[in-house]
């Protein structure tokens, strides 16, 4: 496995993290057994960053992950989440004030089993608490052992400079990939001016470059992408084009689009360290793959003219969670 240093921490990761969200809920049906087997496949093929948050499935998700790795926490590299909620109508409120930091870096201890984590981030930004106060509090979390480094999620460039003054910030966590960089790539600059880590999620735009998604109804009934605009009515459709685009790419450089999708995140920068989130073993040694595809200059250009930005339809988040974003 590849590996990459975390920001300025001195701290090499593997080039690939596993992203959690999905491995009880949010996504299709509910398997726990095989989502168990592929996070500890994970482990073993050297995957240990897993990425996990306290408002996944209300906790659920931390308690899976925390059961999982229950007597292996020395081999992973854990990081979670806190200081974001969603409300019974999938809107997202912020609350960064200093106590809420604080008890919900007990509760993640809690429900993950363990002493420490160590990435911690700030899951939205509150733009109603001062900066100082809520960076404060996760230095303070820092000082007691609880944590180990400090990050962001979704965070503007200004506000990620602002905080990065005030207490190091090793990542930053955004949404990055063929289908979605123009509206992070001032962030992802940002980071390579601080020397901040950029953790890319839904790097297969959430499995949809994958070209595993033809239509809505290929998503089962309460798969939350069912609600986000680029899966929905007649943007699905329109994005169709995108995956067939991929598909081609793919068979140019003779893998499959998962691994060009990935291996197009990867050649981003080397500060750069993807999520993708899977909870099946069969998906995740596809996704291993992308690490061996290396990616010239000349690839990228290629491959960025064959996926102009602007055939993308539909925004990537639902109306009403769009206002938490770029904090």
């Amino acid at each position: 496995m590849e590996s990459r240093e975390l920001g300025s921490t001195g701290i090499s990761l593997p080039a690939l993290g596993l992203g959690c969200m999905g491995l009880v809920g949010w996504y299709g049906q509910r398997d726990d057994k095989e989502a168990r087997a592929t996070l500890l496949r994970a482990l073993d093929l050297g995957i240990t960053h897993l990425d996990t948050a306290a408002v996944y499935q209300n906790g659920d998700n931390e308690r899976f992950v925390g059961d999982c790795i229950a007597g292996r926490r020395g081999d992973v590299f854990v990081a979670t989440k806190c200081g974001m909620s969603r409300t019974d109508d999938g809107s997202i409120t912020a609350d960064n004030r200093p106590e809420t930091i604080l008890q919900s870096c007990d509760d993640s201890l809690r429900r993950l089993q363990t002493d420490y984590i160590d990435l911690f981030y700030l899951h939205r930004i509150d733009r109603d608490v001062p900066l100082e106060d809520s960076i404060g509090a996760m230095a303070e979390l820092v000082a007691a052992g609880k944590i180990r480094f400090v990050g962001l999620s979704e965070a503007s460039p200004d506000t990620l400079r602002r905080a990065h003054a005030i207490y190091p910030v090793a990542a930053l966590q955004s949404e990055l990939s063929l289908w979605t960089r123009t509206e992070t790539a001032p962030a992802l600059d940002a980071c390579r001016e601080l020397g901040v880590s950029f953790v890319a999620y839904s790097p297969l735009g959430r499995g949809f470059l994958t070209g595993a998604i033809r239509a809505s109804a290929d998503l089962p009934e309460g798969d939350t992408r069912r609600l986000f605009p680029r899966f929905s009515g007649d943007n699905i459709q329109a994005n169709q084009a995108i995956a067939e685009r991929v598909q081609a790419l793919a068979s140019r450089f003779e893998c499959t689009p998962a691994q060009l999708a990935l291996a197009w995140v990867l050649a981003q920068w080397r500060g750069v360290l993807p999520i993708p989130g899977t909870k099946r073993r069969e998906y995740l040694d596809d996704n291993l793959g992308a690490i061996s595809l290396e990616l010239s200059a000349a690839d990228l250009d290629f491959i960025n003219a064959s996926l102009p930005q602007d055939m993308v339809n539909g925004e990537r988040y639902p109306e009403t969670m769009l206002g938490a974003l770029n904090g």
